[in-house]
């Protein structure tokens, strides 16, 4: 940056004014725009202003003559004094304060929590007193929303807890279907990490999505065989074991055909291409191995669980013949006497 310091003392003595010397500079170096003349048919902007090779030296100011009063040309070498500092182009500012911006991308097989903690580190150790940092793009959502995860993860749970505990009227019941997360979500990771060895994926705001929404996916199994199972119970007298051998029989179709069609559903997100490709992958990738995974689980682990935790219904037999009997005698025609 060139930085140009006039004299009063100098500029009263020749009889030339401030408001000259800004004119001359102004009209020499300003660039101003006056009206378009029109050649050959083409319109073009008239400005005035002194050659290029005439502004690229800031010595080349000793050139510029300024009209004094009397008449005479003043050179502004006589009236003017430059001085080149070093200066950024611009002054941008983030949050009201000054800034710059550093960019990077991460390397191959970098995960951008790892990204972000290195920057944070470095941050500590190497800024001096007083400077702050900040994030921006795809790195401040990650700070921002990235604990989120375990909020909505645990909100999720527990709302999935409460609906389940008032329709099958019991604590136990709901443990045991809600054990069916853990699997799908090991499941879910496992290929998060495979895939992220080679690149593909990362556990980014997608593939949260992708968990939140397994979570409600996979409980669908457990639900549909402790259902049956809790009729088995309460209906047939049955025990927790045989209630849930054939709950399990009954429900394995449903729980294939369901979980079939619904990945089957996700193959295009695993095969998207072009703009969005990378979220889609991910949000499917999440899904489609926490539903197989789980599923498989789901089989051999869910009924094992049932049989040691799952409450007992057999009470609500007694109870409903006792109202079945109540029922009977009240509605019944009296005997002719």
């Amino acid at each position: 940056m060139v930085r140009l310091k006039s004299s009063r003392e100098a500029a009263g003595a020749y009889g030339v004014t401030m408001e000259e010397i800004g004119a001359t500079l102004g009209t020499m170096m300003g660039g101003g725009y006056i009206n378009r003349v029109n050649i050959d048919g083409r319109s073009y902007e008239v400005i005035p202003q002194v050659e290029r090779s005439f502004r690229d030296n800031p010595k080349l100011i000793e050139e510029f003559y300024v009209t004094a009063q009397n008449g005479r040309a003043i050179p502004l070498s006589s009236l003017v004094s430059y001085s080149v500092e070093g200066q950024a182009k611009s002054l941008p500012h983030f949050n009201q304060m000054n800034s710059i911006s550093i960019e990077a991308v991460p390397a191959p097989n970098v995960a951008m929590g790892e990204a972000i903690a290195f920057f944070e580190q470095l941050a500590k150790t190497d800024l001096p007193v007083g400077y702050g940092y900040n994030f921006m793009g795809e790195s401040r959502q990650f700070v921002q929303e990235g604990s989120s995860l375990y909020v909505t993860f645990a909100l999720a749970l527990a709302i999935i807890f409460l609906v389940l505990a008032s329709q099958f009227e019991s604590v136990r019941d709901p443990l045991v279907i809600m054990f069916t997360v853990p699997l799908a979500v090991s499941g879910a990771l496992i290929a998060l990490g495979w895939t992220h060895i080679s690149g593909e994926t990362s556990l980014n705001i997608y593939s949260q999505v992708g968990l939140i929404t397994l979570v409600g996916l996979i409980t669908k199994h457990g639900i549909l065989m402790c259902e049956v199972a809790r009729e088995e119970q309460m209906f047939k007298g049955a025990t927790k074991h045989e209630a849930i051998l054939e709950a399990a029989t009954i429900r394995l179709r449903p729980i294939l055909m369901t979980t079939s069609a619904m990945i089957a559903g996700l193959i295009p997100l695993l095969l998207a291409t072009g703009a969005g490709a990378a979220s889609r992958y991910n949000i499917g990738l999440v899904i489609v191995a926490g539903l197989a995974v789980g599923t498989l689980f789901t089989l051999f682990v869910l009924p094992v669980m049932y049989t040691y935790i799952a409450s007992e219904h057999k009470q609500n037999i007694l109870k409903e013949e006792q109202i079945d009997a109540e029922g009977i005698g009240l509605i019944s025609k009296p005997e002719d006497t």
